[in-house]
């Protein structure tokens, strides 16, 4: 970019993603994409859009608290967690575009497909509750997360190797950001540690889907509980809280988010997510 601003942008002719801080349509502009030799670009494409489908569902609903958090500065953190777990989104569809060989782009992914085509864990899609919902969803998932993308920092796929290595940066300040209101809340007054209790024992249910492995999946994902529970343990510890008892909550056959099997909230929040893009198919924004 030529420009020595965001707001000189803004006329700069066929420029108008400048928001998204790269200025390229394709956010894997100039980087080789080409599949390495003995990988299946269909299952690395597979994976890539369960992660990035990961991260856009979650980022949506984050996004959902800004104007609803306790404080400003927790607006501003939450909507900055979303906004890096909406980057890694955009890295992880688009790649998964460039390895099937479809060049489907990432909005093509994130506006074009109906509910069953989204690849999702369940528990990103989950929405609604209090403050200790929130956080209790953030920290499962961030905890569950950076265990995954350190591990794929070694991936045979230079591209996805960068891109968790990347994410493993931002993930890091998330689990720690959520954790550290986990144990305020936990260890705070009765009803703040009744509240942030209620919040755990919404999220358990969707707790075990995370380490179930499906046969797409390049990283056995029964092999993260082990550190997930640690620090699980660790911080239950720190904030009073009891873990939770309750057992995981059934797919259909079997079949959960990463089958395109999800709960009814996932509709809903597509409808909302999709409504311009699809009301104005060919738009330029």
């Amino acid at each position: 970019m030529s420009f020595d601003n965001v707001y000189e942008s803004l006329t700069e002719e066929n420029d108008a993603r400048w928001a998204f801080g790269t200025g390229f349509e394709d956010p894997l502009s100039g980087v080789d994409t080409s599949v390495p030799s003995g990988v299946d670009g269909a299952s690395l494409a597979a994976y890539c859009l369960m992660l990035g489908d990961d991260a856009l569902i979650f980022s949506h609903r984050l996004q959902e608290w800004c104007t609803n958090a306790p404080e400003l500065e927790d607006e501003v953190a939450l909507a900055n967690i979303g906004l890096d777990l909406l980057g890694q989104a955009r890295l992880l569809l688009a790649r998964s575009g460039k390895a099937d060989g479809s060049s489907r782009s990432e909005d093509s992914f994130a506006f074009d497909r109906v509910e069953n085509e989204f690849r999702n864990v369940r528990l990103a899609e989950l929405g609604g509750g209090h403050f200790g919902h929130l956080i209790a969803r953030l920290f499962v998932f961030s905890t569950w997360r950076l265990a995954l993308l350190q591990r794929l920092v070694s991936s045979v796929d230079p591209v996805l190797a960068a891109i968790a290595d990347k994410g493993v940066k931002e993930v890091t300040y998330h689990r720690d950001y959520a954790g550290q209101w986990l144990v305020r809340l936990g260890d705070g007054t009765p009803l703040s540690h009744e509240r942030m209790q209620e919040g755990l024992d919404a999220v358990w249910p969707y707790v075990g889907e995370l380490f179930r492995t499906h046969p797409l999946e390049l990283v056995d994902a029964a092999s993260l509980r082990p550190e997930f529970d640690a620090v699980l343990d660790q911080v239950l510890a720190a904030s009073t809280l009891a873990r939770p008892s309750s057992g995981d909550i059934a797919g259909v056959s079997g079949r959960t988010g990463r089958d395109g099997v999800h709960t009814e909230q996932l509709g809903f929040l597509l409808a909302e997510l999709q409504s311009v893009a699809r009301a104005m198919p060919d738009a330029q924004w």
